[in-house]
């Protein structure tokens, strides 16, 4: 192989590798986590940052761990907090969206065991851009200790 045909396979390799590495950074997700659990405990939240480098939407989540996982929303209304369901979530272009305690965040039901303290616990992400394509993330979430949501205000 001459020089000139190695220096065209590197490069349309490169860009091959170019092209697979932008479809797979559509999405980003950082500091995800779940919060632990004590025996029996039927449920749990998950947390993350997720970003999207175009307008997107989080359609779902899913977690072997637990028989029912849904993206909920925490919002305040006449002085109460109140928490429930929602369908999708915005991922607009660029900008991070924090999944948090005190906001939007993902609820998992039913679970199947406890989640201990130092558990990675495996999510996965369904995303959909403005195009209509899907992208499934997959995400080790950190169990971190059991301080912080409180659902006893909650109607």
């Amino acid at each position: 192989m001459t020089a000139v045909q190695h220096l065209k396979r590197l490069t349309l390799a490169l860009t091959l590798l170019g092209f697979a590495a932008h479809a797979s950074a559509q999405v980003t997700v950082t500091d995800a986590w779940v919060r632990a659990t004590v025996p029996g405990q039927p449920a749990s939240g998950a947390f993350m940052v997720i970003t999207a480098d175009s307008d997107s939407q989080l359609l779902s989540v899913a977690t072997p761990v637990a028989k029912d996982v849904q993206i909920h929303e925490m919002s305040m209304k006449d002085d109460v907090m109140r928490m429930g369901p929602v369908k999708s979530v915005a991922l607009p272009a660029g900008k991070a969206v924090s999944l948090d305690p005190n906001g939007y965040h993902v609820m998992l039901m039913g679970l199947t065991g406890q989640i201990k303290e130092g558990d990675q616990v495996p999510l996965t992400l369904t995303v959909e851009n403005a195009k209509g394509e899907q992208q499934q993330i997959e995400v080790k979430a950190a169990a971190r200790g059991l301080t912080g949501m409180d659902h006893s205000k909650m109607h």
